[in-house]
């Protein structure tokens, strides 16, 4: 979904998330930055956990339902999960460590926290071992870490990982202290009607503390997920990710090991919606190759919403989708003009074009019902203010 601030992106995500559920779906938001969901997640009867400081944790290495549903299954299907929980596990200690780094991690590095990842969980045998447990194992120099680094002797092996240490010390010690070092509080059950992860206390946290929140959510939702297929209690889900480029800009990298993150071994009966202001969000990412991958993605969207946008916005548009002169002059003719004033009701509120494919855009009209005006709002804090 793509438009112009002020369309009502939210308002028709809202209404697709309320009408999928009474379908029988189940609703999960993870990583919600602005917080706009926790009101109508309530209504729907579904469970708002707040993260950040001074609120819920939530641990990057918690298995969270997945350590429940590991206790449930046996044989290939066990190990299947256990694999899962590990791969997701390491690439979150990688994307953690790529962020706090501002680049990429060394060969080395990744076997490294592999390696101690396996130790912790080995020797404590805990579905929520923490990064400080990973940090102290790191700095042990147990042998098979000294074998990884080819160490001679201790203090050999101590200057190799030294920078690994360091960064994933700043992630106890520094600006993200206190809040992924910490044992998760979130609970997730999996017969719920919808779950969100309100992030919007994070909020004032710099961008490094937002990504990783929303890294370490979506992990948590693809676990949930998960766990709802091996529990053989199946139940579709809809799933929203907003803001999706501004985790995945701050580091190279991420893109990758965000789509090894959230991949589910069951692809059917998941609907994700990713909204965005603009496919020129990611011309921001980092590398040329993230920017491949992440053209790539959205190429994949089955279906594209697109509400009112400039002429210019059309060009990153058009690489993924072919328009027609007609639903280009439909979309742009929706857009807000230079003058526009934010505050006031943008002139395409409302208003969307629905792609499929190659087929020819569906234009639609949003109007709400008083409840959805209430449930829906996005410019309360305006009013209030006012």
């Amino acid at each position: 979904m793509q438009g112009q601030p002020g369309i009502g992106k939210s308002s028709l995500t809202k209404r697709l998330l309320v009408g999928l559920v009474g379908f029988g779906m189940t609703a999960v938001v993870p990583g919600d930055v602005k917080g706009e969901y926790s009101e109508l997640i309530a209504a729907l009867g579904g469970a708002v956990w707040e993260v950040g400081r001074g609120a819920h944790s939530l641990n990057p290495l918690d298995a969270g339902p997945l350590a429940a549903a590991l206790d449930t299954v046996k044989g290939a299907e066990r190990e299947r999960l256990a694999e899962t929980i590990r791969a997701r596990r390491l690439s979150l200690l990688e994307a953690l460590t790529t962020i706090v780094r501002r680049a990429e991690i060394t060969v080395t590095e990744r076997r490294l926290l592999g390696a101690a990842l396996d130790l912790v969980v080995g020797v404590r045998e805990t579905s929520q071992p923490l990064i400080p447990d990973v940090l102290h194992v790191l700095s042990t120099a147990a042998d098979d870490l000294v074998a990884i680094t080819a160490a001679s002797d201790e203090h050999e092996y101590r200057r190799s990982a030294r920078e690994l240490i360091n960064t994933l010390g700043l992630l106890c010690d520094g600006a993200l202290r206190g809040i992924f070092d910490r044992r998760s509080s979130v609970r997730a059950d999996t017969g719920t009607t919808a779950l969100s992860l309100d992030l919007s206390a994070l909020d004032e946290e710099d961008d490094d503390a937002v990504a990783a929140a929303m890294l370490c959510s979506w992990a948590w939702a693809a676990g949930v997920i998960d766990a709802n297929t091996a529990d053989g209690r199946r139940r579709n889900v809809v799933q929203v990710q907003d803001e999706l480029w501004r985790a995945l800009r701050v580091a190279p990298g991420l893109v990758e090991r965000s789509d090894r993150i959230t991949r589910l071994n069951r692809h059917r009966g998941v609907v994700s919606v990713q909204v965005t202001h603009s496919l020129d969000d990611l011309e921001a990412l980092p590398t040329e190759s993230d920017r491949a991958k992440a053209r790539g993605m959205a190429s994949r969207n089955g279906v594209l919403i697109l509400g009112g946008m400039a002429e210019r916005e059309l060009d990153g548009l058009r690489r993924i989708t072919s328009l027609t002169t007609g639903e280009a002059a439909l979309v742009t003719s929706w857009a807000a003009p230079p003058t526009w004033h934010s505050g006031r009701a943008h002139p395409g509120r409302g208003k969307y074009l629905i792609k499929s494919g190659e087929r020819m855009g569906l234009p639609v009209a949003l109007t709400l019902t008083p409840s959805e005006r209430r449930l829906y709002d996005t410019d309360g804090a305006f009013r209030k203010a006012s």
